[in-house]
């Protein structure tokens, strides 16, 4: 992850963003992402400065399986929304960046147009790192976004699985894209991830494949009848469309706009946004443990023997566990 060219005053960074100055923006985004110990402190004052000003956009996280035209949906979607007015700011959840090697930038390219339109911002992921660490600059990331004034956030996954839940974990509304005309309908998406879908939409249903989306579509509308809703009150709906071709997104967008009206409506808005904040609380506290558990040089120095202890059945893994939690408890006071 590159570093801020110059680090700036925090009050620098944060006058840029609330006046919509794009390479201030640009920068205060780097600043986020970047893993130096002096830019994280930095960083985290200037996210406080602009707390007050974040939490009032819609924000939407599209995930669906591979090939089935995201990017198309995102580009399409996203000019319907900035023609209307909005300010749209895309970002990307992607785990694998590191192995993939600019799978992200790929669908920049691939969303060149939108990329162009002065009321969008495309951010890539930030490569590299493990999934709690791409999650939580997103995260942060989407509170500038808002402070900046971006109305309509989409956060787009690009790695599979464990994405999705985290995804599903900073957004209002969580849209799965899904295709036709690959085999069984029902495999190949796993029943956790279509529990935590706000919304089904079967794309690309267009040509000769319009008729086989139709079936997908309805093969779908029945299957949720026997799952839980993702959100209390909502009827999960399954809807069609080619993104290719513009048919159906503005059916899309309306239902995110009444998903959000019944949802600030019933309280079910604010709760889940309360909810994530603490979720992501944890989730942080966690992630720091856990480095700072894999870093400690007392369990690095026992961990390669330990670890052959359990493979040959000569420890049980608890008391293995044990040991590490009690050599770092020890080695933390130690240091303290």
């Amino acid at each position: 992850m590159s570093s801020p060219r110059e680090i700036l005053a925090a009050q620098d960074y944060v006058e840029g963003v609330l006046s919509g100055d794009r390479s201030l923006l640009g920068r205060a985004i780097t600043l986020i992402e970047s893993n130096a110990p002096q830019h994280q402190e930095r960083a985290q004052e200037v996210l406080a400065a602009l707390l007050p000003a974040a939490g009032k956009s819609v924000r939407l996280g599209i995930s669906g399986v591979p090939g089935s035209g995201k990017s198309t949906l995102v580009e399409t979607l996203g000019h319907k929304l900035t023609n209307d007015g909005h300010r749209l700011a895309v970002m990307a959840v992607d785990p694998s960046s590191s192995r993939s090697k600019g799978s992200i930038l790929g669908d920049k390219t691939r969303m060149e147009n939108l990329a162009r339109d002065e009321r969008a911002f495309i951010r890539p992921s930030p490569s590299g790192g493990t999934l709690g660490g791409v999650a939580r600059k997103t995260r942060e990331t989407m509170v500038v976004f808002e402070a900046a004034g971006y109305d309509v956030l989409i956060v787009e996954t690009v790695g599979v699985g464990q994405s999705e839940i985290s995804v599903r974990g900073m957004v209002d509304f969580f849209l799965l894209v899904l295709i036709a005309g690959a085999g069984d309908e029902l495999q190949g998406i796993k029943r956790g991830i279509i529990e935590i879908a706000d919304a089904i939409l079967i794309n690309k249903a267009d040509g000769e494949n319009r008729r086989a989306a139709e079936e997908a579509r309805a093969s779908y509308e029945r299957a949720i009848q026997f799952l839980s809703p993702s959100t209390a009150g909502w009827l999960t709906p399954v809807k069609s469309c080619s993104a290719l071709h513009g048919e159906g997104i503005e059916e899309i967008w309306q239902m995110v706009e009444a998903f959000t009206a019944q949802a600030r409506e019933s309280g079910v808005f604010d709760e889940r946004r309360k909810r994530q904040s603490l979720e992501w609380l944890h989730g942080m506290v966690e992630e720091r443990l856990r480095n700072a558990f894999y870093h400690d040089e007392k369990v690095r120095s026992m961990l390669d023997e330990l670890e052959q202890e359990v493979l040959n059945d000569r420890m049980p893994v608890t008391r293995a566990a044990w040991k590490l939690l009690e050599a770092w408890h020890m080695n933390s006071k130690e240091l303290g």
